[in-house]
């Protein structure tokens, strides 16, 4: 596929990660298939997580950064009845209790309570730096960490089917969030509050931003044949775009600024993607002090 006009930009690979392997081993396999060391991703998911994993190649992990923070859905499986010390089924079991009393209804009272603008604190297994080093690689070496909350939005908890198995309450869930949004620690919450612990015990996520699960391919399908969106076509579905004409996309293309009304940038709250003359796609801007600043570019210098 072309990668967003101009030659060497890379493109973005959707994979759909398999349980087991770390975000990073993907992104190794990927530096293998593309024939370079220049690859990123957008976004963790824990090895026992499957599903949607935007990683970039060359130029285009420029756009990482900023893909990262969309907003994500997910489908998981939560088990009440049982807390771990991960919060997840790769941990172990620190407490446990018989849920099979709890009724549906308290069950949605706790699924709403977890549902739009919350704050929520990290599970301690996480990805988090906690004075420049992982929060999860502390918890291995035996330190206590605490994790301070965080604003996250929660658009849609929906429990799609409940069963119930002796003393346990399996929830099968979906979930739209923000970025930021650890599912296990809703996991966590609602089993806290209903007063008997919960834990994921499935994830698998199947949106990032405009990315969905039906546009991902398995690692043994990429090896096959190594798919990218290219860029151009990625920035259009990603952020909001602008055409401009061949002077000013050399302008930006070469760091400059333009003015906000010829760059189109409907207001200060996020990038805008610029394109040039045959649908190159220039670069990112924002705008300051009245002006489109570049922050990121992607046309030939």
């Amino acid at each position: 596929m072309g990668s967003g006009g101009k030659p060497g930009l890379g493109g973005l690979v959707i994979v759909d990660k398999p349980a087991g392997m770390t975000s990073h081993d993907v992104v190794g396999r990927i530096r293998k298939l593309a024939g370079t060391r220049k690859v990123g991703h957008a976004g963790t998911l824990d090895p026992m997580a499957t599903g949607v994993l935007v990683v970039g190649t060359e130029r285009a992990t420029r756009l990482l950064g900023h893909l990262a923070g969309g907003d994500k859905t997910y489908a998981a499986t939560i088990r009440l009845g049982v807390a771990t010390d991960t919060d997840d089924a790769m941990g172990s079991p620190t407490s446990t209790a018989d849920a099979s009393g709890v009724p549906d209804e308290a069950i949605a009272q706790g699924v709403a309570a977890l549902t739009g603008d919350i704050e929520q604190v990290p599970s301690a297994i996480s990805a988090i730096k906690v004075d420049g080093k992982r929060a999860y690689s502390r918890v291995r070496a035996g330190e206590e960490v605490e994790l301070a909350a965080r604003a996250v939005r929660v658009d849609r908890f929906e429990v799609l089917a409940t069963r119930r198995e002796g003393e346990y309450v399996d929830l099968d869930v979906e979930v739209d969030c923000s970025t930021g949004t650890y599912i296990r620690a809703l996991a966590r919450d609602l089993g806290a509050g209903l007063g008997v612990g919960g834990h994921l015990t499935a994830l698998r996520r199947t949106r990032v931003g405009p990315f969905g699960v039906d546009e991902a391919r398995s690692l043994e399908e990429l090896a096959e044949e190594l798919t990218l969106v290219p860029l151009n076509r990625a920035a259009r579905a990603v952020f909001p775009s602008r055409d401009v004409d061949a002077d000013a996309a050399r302008i930006l293309v070469h760091g400059g600024w333009l003015p906000a009304e010829l760059a189109g940038v409907p207001g200060e709250t996020g990038p805008t993607a610029v394109f040039g003359p045959d649908d190159w796609f220039c670069g990112l801007v924002e705008v300051r002090s009245g002006r489109a600043r570049p922050v990121a570019v992607f046309g030939d210098t």
